[in-house]
């Protein structure tokens, strides 16, 4: 008995790249390629990506119980 592979679903459905907009490959998932994986990354490493944090949470100091 031979199995058809239309009938096979992926394991993940393709999204849209973050990098592109392409769709997504199985192998470089969410991205469409290496290259795309590999520009993010870069964006990670230099700072590009930061997490915002307020001034009031810099400021506080932790409070003493005694």
């Amino acid at each position: 008995m031979t199995a058809s592979r239309d009938n096979v679903e992926p394991l993940r459905k393709t999204v849209p790249c973050p990098e592109c907009g392409r769709d997504s490959s199985r192998a470089h998932y969410p991205f469409c390629s290496d290259r795309c994986r590999n520009v993010d990354l870069n964006r990670w490493l230099t700072g590009s990506y930061a997490i915002p944090v307020t001034e009031e949470e810099e400021n506080q100091e932790p409070e003493d119980d005694g």
